[in-house]
């Protein structure tokens, strides 16, 4: 978690500048991040990172100087250039919980330099708690998301009866058998479609108020995010289904897809993991002559250190926490990589 000194130089950054922009991670915990932090000044712009967790200097700067920036957050991002750092002439605050980087020049903040790895959207959640205590469900939401159950809960469970049981004190539990963890799948499928679509839901996402507004459609606002939940499950529903016949080898389950607009990878990977109990999941699809992949493992398996190893020789990047991490590979090389991790594992 944040010290508290950590807390109040946050506070302070989001109170005193007047044109902040927000780049955050294509996930439930990097989205609910943004909307703990601008709902709390109700001022900035921003932008999801979709492409890879790295904020380069040849796309990013660009838009800080485009939007006349006096400021910028850089929330649940893994990696960030120095040449970004060095390019932009404004104060950055980098708040994530991804391993450790050497980036100078920025105020970073990381529940690891404290002993801990809690998602962003909790230390975000400690700087705005006191000012917003109504958006806490925003904050569980992203930590459920990022398979975290914070303490706090507990007063989610007392607020919304039924939303989340009190036994749903797992992540996976609230995620898959909970009316809570389809509310997450609705943040996460905010982040899929068209750039003008997705800008529109998330414009849309900070005026919604509470839950329901979502789930029981009890507003025009909330219709109109649950229609499009709607619309992306059908298409993951089908996947799930292509993805739950594939047989495991020894302990690793492979699956292999093609989608040409949106990427479901990181979405299917958890339910996967969560059907498939005790194995690792590869989940890549296809695009542009690379896979890209979702790798999660159950908790005794330190699925990133096998990674190290796996991807020696291989063509490509990865990157992440423990027990899930993302990677990009060269078509090519796919193969050797599934060999290499197979033997990493047995």
């Amino acid at each position: 978690m944040l010290t508290k000194k950590e807390v109040n130089k946050i506070r302070d950054a989001l109170s005193s500048c007047k044109r902040p922009i927000f780049f955050f991670d294509d996930d439930p915990d990097g989205l609910a991040s943004f909307l703990l932090l601008y709902r709390y000044i109700k001022e900035g712009r921003g932008f999801p990172v979709k492409t890879r967790p790295k904020i380069t200097k040849t796309i990013f700067a660009k838009k800080v100087e485009e939007y006349e920036a006096d400021c910028v957050f850089i929330l649940d991002v893994a990696m960030v250039d120095q040449d970004f750092v060095d390019e932009v002439k404004v104060p950055i605050y980098w708040i994530d919980h991804h391993e450790m980087q050497d980036v100078q020049g920025v105020n970073y903040f990381n529940s690891l330099k404290n002993g801990g790895n809690v998602p962003t959207s909790a230390l975000c959640w400690q700087v705005v708690q006191d000012e917003r205590a109504g958006d806490l469900w925003i904050a569980v939401v992203g930590c459920i998301g990022d398979w975290y159950v914070p303490s706090y809960a507990e007063i989610l469970q007392q607020n919304y009866p039924g939303l989340l049981p009190d036994d749903a004190d797992a992540p996976e539990k609230a995620l898959f058998e909970t009316e809570f963890g389809e509310l997450v799948k609705a943040f996460s499928f905010i982040m899929k479609g068209s750039t003008n679509d997705v800008r529109q839901l998330i414009k849309i996402m900070t005026r919604i108020d509470e839950p329901y507004e979502i789930l029981g459609q009890h507003t025009p606002a909330g219709k109109y995010i649950y229609k499009h939940y709607k619309k992306i499950k059908e298409e993951y529903d089908k996947l799930l289904q292509k993805a739950l016949k594939t047989k495991p080898k020894n302990n690793l389950v492979t699956f292999k897809y093609i989608a040409a607009k949106i990427s479901l990878t990181k979405d299917l990977s958890n339910e996967l993991l969560y059907r498939f109990k005790d194995k690792v999941i590869v989940l890549a699809r296809e695009k542009s002559g690379d896979m890209r992949c979702s790798i999660r493992s159950p908790k005794n398996i330190d699925v990133l250190k096998k990674m190290h190893k796996a991807m020696q020789g291989v063509e490509g990047y990865y990157g992440g926490h423990h027990q899930a991490c993302g990677a990009s590979i060269n078509q090519h090389d796919f193969k050797k990589f599934i060999k290499q991790l197979q033997e990493e594992l047995n």
